[in-house]
């Protein structure tokens, strides 16, 4: 085990851990008032400590937008996993475009941030969405086995979809309700 490594492993001095959970919260809160470009160095100051320790703990704002999430991604991994084992697939399928949809209307601009990070395996956001990327592979072959869905229809493309009707839904201003008439137009499409 290189030294690198080693230093990962070790847990953080009680201060270093509430400088890092407060950081976190602050960006929670930064991020829901303002959307992911919201200003890090402000964050920094709200949440009582200087910028370089901010990138101490966080080197990029994927990282932080990444521990910031960090909650309602695994709520979404544990609802995946429930979905996966429901009876049936279609209504499973449903269920998890809509969660997803709403889950990506946590922080405005949040569906640009998780799209482009997704193009960078690197990413600190990237590696946090691989839970929900794989629900989406097994929702979907699921709900394909089941004849639920088209067969032609993949994972990327339905998550390309629903990144895109969070997107319109947001640019809009539409309510949970208007996301929703437009998921039921595009998974009837899907069917």
């Amino acid at each position: 085990m290189s030294t690198d490594a080693a230093t990962l492993k070790r847990p953080l001095r009680a201060d270093a851990q509430r400088n890092y959970d407060k950081i976190v919260q602050v960006a929670a809160e930064a991020f829901a008032e303002k959307g992911t470009g919201a200003s890090l160095d402000d964050i920094a100051c709200r949440a009582g400590v200087g910028p370089g320790t901010l990138y101490r703990h966080f080197p990029t704002r994927d990282a932080l937008l990444a521990a910031a999430l960090g909650d309602a991604l695994a709520e979404l991994s544990a609802t995946a996993r429930r979905l996966v084992s429901e009876p049936d697939a279609g209504a499973a399928l449903d269920e998890w475009i809509v969660e997803l949809a709403r889950h990506l209307r946590t922080y405005g601009g949040l569906p640009d941030s998780i799209a482009t990070a997704m193009q960078d395996p690197s990413s600190p956001l990237c590696t946090s969405c691989q839970p929900m990327t794989k629900g989406t592979v097994k929702i979907l072959e699921r709900a394909k086995e089941a004849g639920a869905v088209r067969a032609d229809v993949q994972a990327s493309d339905l998550n390309a979809l629903i990144g895109s009707l969070a997107w319109a839904a947001e640019q809009r201003g539409d309510s949970d309700a208007a996301l929703q008439r437009l998921i039921r137009l595009v998974t009837e499409g899907l069917r």
